[in-house]
């Protein structure tokens, strides 16, 4: 599958970049731990279609080897109701 080979290679890609920055170029270093922020929020934009897709949390939690209610808590559109 397409997607398949998509992750497969932006593995095989972070993994490269990791181990360059473990031969000296420390300057990497923080481009590398904000791609966790890139990678956080591609999840949530990819949870956010998906919920408007139709799938349930359980469905999303299953795939995520996580509870529904973990997937939900975690990822749902934080509302903030009344603060007082």
């Amino acid at each position: 599958m397409e997607n398949d080979d998509y992750a497969a290679f932006t593995r095989r890609i972070l993994a490269a970049h990791g181990r360059r920055i473990a031969t000296g170029d420390i300057e990497g270093l923080t481009t590398l731990a904000h791609l966790a922020t890139d990678v956080d929020d591609a999840i949530r934009n990819a949870i956010t279609g998906l919920r408007e897709a139709g799938y349930s949390w359980a469905d999303i939690g299953t795939r995520l080897g996580i509870t529904r209610q973990a997937a939900q808590q975690r990822f749902a559109p934080q509302r903030f109701g009344d603060l007082r």
